[in-house]
């Protein structure tokens, strides 16, 4: 998260960029069983119960979704007044215990303005968007933290169809706050009232027929998704199988854009069939471009509710472990959940879906989430808080020394946030490892926190966010933040990123406490000099030293000089002018320099 910046004459230009004004900050923060697909929809078989022959399953799947997911449907009396009585309790619960989950069944509802505060999310109960419009708006701002929207985290929104009231949506989010699977009859509006600062963020396989206006957005990543127009940019804008998306010009305007992503597979989602709950697993494409769902039905397989373990807040790490043994997936509800061991998935095509940011912490430094070298793993749409006992890791994809091929059928990643600090103490000294092969990360953000509760450059230390093992890793929608050491690591061959935003640990007391050998601080991405390819679009680090400004970082990017290793669109920036780098990657790109804020940018390299 960038600090708190206060914007000067913050109004869009005549050319619809947003004035990017010196910083200042305002204090310390605010307060499957896997079946081949059909033409469409295909669905496995219902599985047999574990152990053929034997006793049944001693937990049941399926069963109801407990108290924090709400489920609207046209006739519910009350809705408007549901939302609200949600948003009052989570609008400004920064680091609150509150989860939800506000599900709509298909069909048209009229007259609603869903905001959306902290750990909740807002979803349609549909095969495609377009079965479950708002007539109305599904809006994000900041008027709880004086029209700044810099810390507009944890929040999303999914499979929704929106006519906004006045033409336009407002989604004004920083963060870990996805924007997925939607269709926008109308504009987007990324900015907070006001024009605020903002610092975000994500969209994918969603449909905006207007124009996305970012204004003061600093960053974001487009994925596989269709625009009508964009407006402007402030940084870092970067678009991957976008159709509608602007052409390649970074630095000016910073727009860089791929015609098409390597290799996608979208997040899995519940959804009704009639008067039952699914869980539709979308396939994966390759050379990805525009939405999944534009065509009829998606194509991809689909899993009864039945099928899944559905865990409350309150139930063992042993039961849910127990629960993956019998062959059942887990969809976790809303709520925290205490780990006294990891989640061990072992099983291929295993599902751990969460609804509404359920949490996980593991209380005796243990790894939340361990993954087996095993194909086609989909991990979705929940929260790892670090606990007070140092974890090695916090979530590991695949053991140390992974090597089998999962190229046709790959482990996902996909909106799930790790945070070091902020809710209370925490340690991790290295939050995520990729360790398996084909890996696809599809939007994270793995944050040491620099604001909260608990939080120091001993009190949350957390030295490595993100390290990748395994080759042939892809990740697309990278944001690592404020690490002691390196944010993300490589040593695996053929790792690709596509959108990385980064900030370095705002905290470092002087400059010895970042010195890296010979090194001025440590790279926030650090491709191994082992490596002989590796390809990077659209990366950006910035630094704000706001205990001793007068921090140097050497530079943001660090890589081996080998012909396979490329890089295009790189950019560093100091933040008003509290620290500085001396160079963008290794040895090239100009100094950044004075209070402007302007970056410095490589368009190339080598």
């Amino acid at each position: 998260m960038t600090p708190s910046p206060t914007p000067s004459s913050p109004t869009p230009s005549s050319s619809g960029r947003s004035p990017v004004g010196r910083r200042a900050v305002l204090g310390a923060a605010a307060a499957v069983a896997s079946a081949p697909a059909l033409a469409g929809l295909a669905t496995p078989a219902s599985a047999a119960p574990a152990g053929r022959g034997k006793s049944p399953r001693a937990l049941p799947g399926g069963g109801d979704l407990g108290p924090n997911v709400i489920v609207f449907d046209p006739s519910t009396p009350g809705i408007q007044a549901k939302l609200d009585e949600v948003f009052k309790k989570q609008e400004s619960a920064q680091f609150g215990t509150g989860r939800y989950a506000l599900l709509f069944k298909p069909g048209s509802y009229s007259g609603l303005n869903a905001q959306i505060g902290f750990y909740t999310s807002i979803a349609g109960l549909g095969l495609s968007p377009d079965d479950t419009t708002i007539n109305g708006d599904i809006t994000v701002d900041a008027g709880w933290f004086n029209g700044n929207a810099t810390q507009n985290f944890w929040r999303s929104a999914e499979n929704l169809a929106v006519v906004p009231v006045n033409g336009t949506n407002r989604w004004a989010v920083a963060q870990a706050a996805p924007f997925r699977r939607m269709h926008v009859r109308g504009g987007l509006n990324l900015s907070p009232n006001g024009y605020g600062w903002a610092s975000g963020g994500y969209i994918a396989d969603s449909r905006i027929d207007g124009q996305v206006g970012p204004y003061s957005q600093q960053q974001w990543y487009t994925r596989d998704s269709a625009i009508g127009s964009w407006l402007n940019g402030v940084w870092n804008m970067v678009f991957s199988g976008v159709e509608g998306a602007p052409g390649q010009s970074f630095p000016n305007p910073p727009y860089t854009t791929l015609d098409t992503t390597p290799v996608s597979r979208e997040k899995p989602f519940l959804y009704l069939n009639g008067s039952e709950y699914r869980v539709f697993l979308p396939e994966k494409r390759t050379n990805a471009r525009g939405v999944t769902w534009g065509n009829g039905t998606p194509r991809g397989t689909s899993l009864p509710l039945s099928q899944f373990y559905v865990a409350k807040p309150g139930v063992s790490a042993a039961t849910l472990n127990e629960a993956l043994a019998q062959g059942l997936q887990l969809l976790l509800t809303p709520g925290i959940y205490h780990l006294d061991r990891p989640i061990q998935v072992n099983r291929a095509n295993t599902v751990v879906l969460g609804l509404g940011y359920a949490t996980l912490i593991p209380d005796n430094g243990a790894t939340a989430v361990k993954v087996a070298d095993v194909d086609g793993v989909r991990l979705a749409g929940f929260l790892i808080d670090a606990g007070p006992v140092n974890s090695a890791t916090l979530l590991e994809v695949g053991p140390a020394g992974a090597s089998a091929d999962h190229s046709a059928n790959p482990t996902t990643v996909q909106d799930v946030f790790i945070r070091i600090g902020g809710a209370g103490p925490g340690k991790a000294t290295t939050s995520m490892a990729i360790n398996s092969r084909h890996t696809i990360v599809d939007h994270t953000w793995v944050w040491r926190a620099d604001h909260g509760d608990g939080v120091g450059w001993e009190t949350n230390r957390a030295d490595y966010g993100v390290r990748v093992n395994g080759d042939d890793v892809l990740a697309t929608g990278l944001f690592v933040e404020h690490f002691n050491k390196y944010d993300v690591q490589w040593y695996g061959q053929r790792g690709r990123t596509i959108f990385f935003q980064n900030e370095k640990a705002y905290d470092a007391p002087n400059q010895a406490a970042i010195q890296n050998g010979s090194i001025k601080g440590y790279a926030a991405y650090k491709v191994a000099d082992s490596v002989t390819t590796h390809e990077g679009w659209g990366l950006g680090s910035y630094c704000y030293y706001n205990v001793d400004p007068s921090i140097v970082q050497h530079h943001g990017f660090a890589a081996p000089n080998a012909s396979g290793v490329k890089f295009h669109n790189l950019l560093v920036v100091s933040l008003g002018g509290q620290g500085q780098y001396e160079r963008v990657i290794n040895d090239t790109g100009s100094p950044t320099s004075g209070t402007s804020t302007v970056p410095s940018t490589v368009v190339s390299y080598p």
